[in-house]
């Protein structure tokens, strides 16, 4: 019996012994953002591993193995940059870059200055990793030499080039358009130029604006630090993000440059409220689910558009379910279901559902193409745009313009969307090739965080761009040293010769003259 029971204890021990205790930054307000740090931090329990997870979102129902840290100053100094959502998409696009980036000296000041999170830092904790949203936070990528771990970025959206920048992973202009321009990979001539213009743009923004500012934020919270800011920023093991060349187009990464786009998708449906089923099975021709994500409310809509939007929604066979924040609706028609909110994923999955309308947002987009259904995309502000302008050019969506919609325009969108199945067959086509995964999204992501943890911190996997300048990344040190050359060999050099003809001619002239004058 003590046999046995020493049998198990060394098990069990063997058991404990491969489990890693991970710390997740989840520093956004944003619902989205923390739906996808969320599936990774559940996968990594369900695996047998320890998580801290600070957020402003706690567990309603406690999980074994995660623990939260409850950080509600983000929401107090973020609440505003959420709110003016609906207005950014009446700014200049070079506007709205400074903005996210006064956004990210807020909240990364908001995060590090909340009480819960200071006693956090006092206390003794280590970790075998820090994983860490990568939202304009840069000094907060500093925690990871704070717990002595290695740093895992989580890009929630794409690779934005201060997220590119943390693993040297290369982005071509000539074919990797900025993911806040509505361009895709085979741009024009004059899209690579405003790509080029604008991407040199956010580079002296980065260099002279924002890394300044997040340094600053660097040395002030995290004294103790010995890393520089930039050497500290440059030395991520491994960047993860919500992003898969399904989805999108392909383009190179360095190899510790992870997709896994959709991870916070598990597969598993379950049945629809009753009234939602009712509504949607009784709808003779389908139906239109209509939601503007989780940071957007379909009732801060300005009247007037919401009153396009219903005129566009009269009349159609289909039926629509609509999020709006507001149990009253006035004037909404009898085929129109509101709610404050919907089971997305359940709602996409039924075989009734003939489309989507949204607002472009990465996750949103991603549960499209997972179950095949067609796009109409209202974008409002940052990668929206960009997705919804692949979904147009790909051919499973119509964007529309925000500004100037009205329902004419909606409703021919939406007869088109449901009575062309060619949108259809390419979304199911994007679907089929998205789940033909060896692994799952959210695998894939545990393996790869498991795997530099494993290595600590699997240095082989980083590239010497990292520690590279960009102007030494794009050699532009060395062009000017060849340019420079070729000028000298092609104007110097000339120029030179000419010069000492003219002076020669000149001497050999005055010569003349002066023999002339003796005779």
């Amino acid at each position: 019996m003590r046999l046995f029971a020493l049998i198990l204890g060394l098990l069990f021990s063997l058991g404990c012994s491969n489990g890693y205790k991970f710390l997740m930054i989840l520093n956004s307000a944003g619902r989205s953002h923390f739906n996808v740090g969320h599936a990774l931090a559940k996968g990594l329990v369900n695996s047998g591993h320890e998580i801290t997870v600070v957020s402003v979102f706690p567990l309603k129902k406690p999980l074994p193995g995660y623990q939260d840290v409850n950080v509600p100053n983000v929401i107090k100094v973020m609440g505003g940059d959420i709110a003016a959502l609906w207005e950014s998409n009446k700014k200049l696009l070079v506007k709205n870059l400074i903005d996210h980036y006064q956004m990210g000296f807020r909240i990364t000041r908001g995060l590090f200055e909340d009480p819960n999170f200071q006693d956090f830092l006092k206390s003794n904790q280590s970790y075998d990793a820090v994983i860490c949203e990568t939202f304009y936070n840069d000094a907060q990528y500093g925690l990871a030499e704070h717990f002595n771990a290695p740093l895992i970025g989580l890009s929630t959206g794409g690779g934005l080039t201060f997220i590119s920048d943390m693993v040297g992973s290369p982005a071509p202009a000539s074919f990797v358009p900025h993911i806040m321009l509505p361009f895709n990979d085979h741009m024009s001539l004059y899209e690579r130029l405003l790509n080029v213009a604008f991407l040199a743009y956010e580079r002296l923004l980065l260099d002279y604006y924002y890394l300044p500012g997040q340094e600053q934020l660097y040395k002030e919270f995290l004294p103790g630090n010995k890393r520089c800011f930039y050497e500290m920023r440059r030395n991520a093991s491994l960047v993860l993000i919500n992003q898969h060349v399904s989805l999108s187009f392909p383009r190179p990464y360095s190899p510790n440059m992870i997709e896994v786009g959709g991870m916070h998708i598990d597969g598993k449906l379950s049945p629809l409220p009753e009234k939602i089923e009712r509504f949607i099975n009784e709808s003779e021709h389908g139906a239109i689910y209509f939601s503007m994500g989780s940071n957007l409310k379909s009732k801060d809509l300005p009247p007037a558009k919401i009153q396009e939007i219903l005129g566009a929604f009269r009349g159609l066979k289909q039926r629509v379910l609509w999020k709006f924040e507001l149990n009253d609706l006035p004037n909404k028609p009898e085929n129109v279901y509101i709610s404050d909110w919907f089971p997305q994923t359940d709602i996409l999955a039924h075989s009734k559902v003939l489309a989507f309308v949204t607002h472009g947002g990465m996750l949103s987009t991603t549960e499209s193409i997972y179950h095949g259904k067609p796009v109409i995309g209202l974008p409002i502000f940052s990668d929206q745009f960009f997705n919804m302008a692949h979904a147009e050019q790909t051919g499973y969506g119509i964007m529309l313009d925000f500004k100037s919609l009205n329902s004419k325009e909606f409703r021919e969108a939406i007869e088109r969307i449901t009575s062309e199945p060619s949108y259809t067959k390419v979304v199911q086509g994007m679907s089929f090739r998205y789940r033909d995964q060896q692994q799952t999204p959210l695998e894939k992501a545990i393996y790869w965080v498991e795997h530099v943890t494993r290595h600590q911190g699997a240095a082989y996997l980083q590239s010497a761009a990292q520690r590279l300048n960009w102007w030494q990344y794009h050699n532009v040190d060395v062009l000017l040293i060849i340019f420079g050359v070729a000028i000298f060999l092609l104007v110097g050099i000339p120029l030179a010769i000419f010069k000492l003809l003219k002076k020669f001619l000149s001497e050999e002239k005055k010569t003349q003259s002066r023999k002339v004058k003796r005779n």
